[in-house]
């Protein structure tokens, strides 16, 4: 018999004009970056969609709104966010997915892959948290063994700074085990959505 299951979580903004990657709109506009925003989350949704090694989860915010079932194939269920800032979001995701290893992604990483993901799952096999470093100084996968309790990993981080990682690693206990993948590069201003468009091509 089975195990729990493995949860890939994507965190996602519904895609409408002035709400989303407004750091990056900053630099190249609200109509650039929001067209750039559903590009890519379409694009990491039909990447992960169909992979059978994990269940796959939609984590929406605003709540009570879907994302648009046109930007994505393969099977995703749904859960909100939430309020609160985004700790408070990834504790009540991660205490409300069913048993089994928890991993949350969020949609500014051009490069993740499978590989990536099924990496995190396997750490989680030995590991209690596994995360994936941006450049930034922030992450860009946190994931969770669960068990036998949902530690609260993510009080008192200073969000959007070059500090994130480094306050979230302070909130794990002493003996917990962490594992570390490697370093991705987000898109979050003008100069990473040009490198992104020189990798391109």
């Amino acid at each position: 018999m089975s195990g729990p299951a493995n949860h890939l979580v994507i965190f996602l903004k519904v895609p409408r004009l002035g709400t989303v990657k407004t750091r990056l709109a900053r630099d190249i506009g609200h109509v650039r970056a929001c067209s750039f925003y559903r590009t890519l989350s379409r694009t990491m949704l039909n990447r992960l969609g169909r992979d059978r090694r994990w269940q796959r989860w939609i984590a929406v915010t605003p709540d009570f709104e879907a994302w648009p079932k046109p930007l994505y194939t393969g099977l995703w269920h749904t859960i909100h966010q939430g309020t609160g800032d985004l700790g408070a979001r990834m504790n009540r995701v991660m205490n409300a997915l069913p048993p089994g290893p928890a991993v949350i992604i969020g949609s500014d990483i051009p490069t993740i892959t499978p590989r990536h993901i099924a990496q995190a799952f396997k750490r989680l096999g030995s590991d209690d948290a596994v995360f994936g470093p941006a450049t930034d100084g922030g992450y860009w996968l946190v994931g969770l063994k669960r068990r036998p309790t949902v530690p609260s990993i993510f009080r008192n981080v200073r969000w959007s700074s070059e500090t994130a990682l480094a306050d979230t690693l302070a909130n794990l206990k002493h003996g917990q085990r962490i594992a570390l993948l490697e370093e991705l590069e987000d898109v979050d201003d003008g100069y990473g959505y040009r490198r992104w468009l020189d990798k391109r091509g």
